[in-house]
């Protein structure tokens, strides 16, 4: 198992989302996670609550490998980011790792106020070469 510094990760994967060129940013991804890696969003309460309406009970939003990776940080860039509203950082001094798992928190920060507007938690397993398999993310207003 490769040493995961932990709040290292959590740096990278705060700024793959801020990343403006998708060349980049598919490089980005593809050295964050595994080539099968599986992103898990647990959806805003609003969007629980109307999959729920719908018969759905455990609604989750997945990507997975790194096609669909790179257009959901692509999504998310487009929609927080490009604009210049908001940015992403890994919250400091969060980032812990036991064997293959790492936890840490983000935020998502104004541009104009320096201050953290949003943020979660992301929780993730890391594979052999210490790049992530599965990525379970808890987004909290």
């Amino acid at each position: 198992m490769a040493h995961i510094d932990a709040q290292d990760l959590a740096a990278r994967y705060a700024a793959v989302w801020n990343e403006p060129d998708p060349g980049l940013r598919r490089k980005a991804v593809a050295a964050l996670w595994a080539r099968d890696g599986v992103h898990v969003l647990q959806p805003p309460q609003e969007m629980r609550a109307e999959a729920h309406r719908l018969g759905f009970a455990g609604a989750a939003l997945v990507a997975r490998g790194h096609a669909e990776l790179e257009a959901r940080v692509a999504r998310a860039h487009e929609e927080f980011v490009a604009s210049g509203e908001y940015t992403f950082r890994a919250a400091p001094g969060a980032a812990a790792a036991l064997e293959d798992v790492v936890t840490f928190r983000w935020q998502s920060v104004s541009v104009a106020t320096g201050e953290a507007v949003g943020g979660g938690t992301e929780f993730v397993t890391v594979d052999e070469e210490g790049l992530i398999s599965r990525d379970y993310q808890f987004p909290a207003l």
